[in-house]
């Protein structure tokens, strides 16, 4: 019998990268059963010598100087409004860059995009002005309105409506159709799972950013999750209680992983430029 080398390959490969992400968050989770005193003490072990949940316990209890369940609240609230903003902005901007015909349209894309490949560092201090000016700082506006048109969704979008067939366009505005109509009865449909996909990378970021909101945010209750967690730490950057932070962590990551639950099977879907078009 032949024995198919590449493919025991790719399956090894798999293992050492599945063990590599997963043992962190196995000892992160079962850190958060841990006791103060064994975490301390014990070293590196795998699972608890006892398992304890006063950390969760004192996660819903302590709600003045860190009010954890308001911060992933915060992060709730802020990802999913930037989330659908997103979807709103990109779906529009791809329309207007695939089926929309006005002069200059391919060089101004190209350029946003050449642009858009410079880090976003860079955009840091004048970002922080315009939230500034604008009166956004401690306000989840300052998190929710940058990155709504993030050029890398937009190309993804762009590319994957300009496979949906332009007859169908044609045959609408036959029947006296607007360009809304096109944009809302047509290409939304086609376009869904590039859009949920684009959906939920912009949710992951959001929720996962972490620099912005340290610089944004200076009132504790207005934070998000990302930016409360660094108020765990004392005043010489040593965390007090691992066992509660590993705690925090935990419920944090909860609403990302419930997201991919959903929307993994979309991931296929939107790999296939065609999938939006019924034969």
């Amino acid at each position: 019998m032949k024995i198919n080398i590449s493919k025991y390959l790719a399956y090894l490969f798999l293992i050492v990268v599945s063990v590599i992400w997963l043992v962190p968050l196995i000892f992160g989770l079962t850190t958060s059963f841990r006791s103060q005193t064994e975490v301390v003490t014990a070293g590196f072990r795998m699972l608890p010598v006892n398992w304890v949940v006063e950390n969760y316990a004192s996660i819903f209890s302590d709600t003045s100087s860190a009010p954890i369940l308001q911060w992933i609240g915060n992060s709730i609230f802020i990802a999913v409004t930037h989330t659908l903003l997103v979807v709103i902005v990109i779906s529009i901007t791809g329309y207007g860059y695939s089926r929309m015909n006005f002069k200059g349209r391919d060089v101004l894309f190209f350029t946003l995009l050449a642009i858009s490949f410079f880090p976003n560092v860079v955009n840091l201090i004048p970002s922080y002005k315009i939230i500034e000016t604008l009166g956004w700082v401690n306000t989840p506006w300052a998190m929710i309105v940058p990155g709504l048109a993030g050029m890398g969704n937009i190309f993804l979008v762009r590319q994957f409506m300009k496979n949906v067939p332009k007859e169908l366009d044609e045959s609408a505005r036959v029947d006296g159709a607007s360009d809304f109509q096109i944009y809302a009865r047509i290409i939304l449909p086609a376009i869904k799972p590039i859009l949920i996909v684009c959906g939920l990378f912009s949710f992951v970021g959001s929720w996962n950013d972490f620099l912005w909101p340290v610089i944004v945010y200076t009132d504790v209750e207005k934070m998000p999750v990302t930016a409360g967690l660094l108020l765990l730490q004392d005043i010489y950057g040593n965390y007090r209680m691992i066992g509660q932070l590993m705690g925090s962590a935990i419920l944090a990551i909860i609403p990302t992983v419930l997201l991919f639950f959903f929307a993994q099977k979309y991931f296929v879907q939107s790999l296939d430029l065609n999938s939006g078009i019924k034969g």
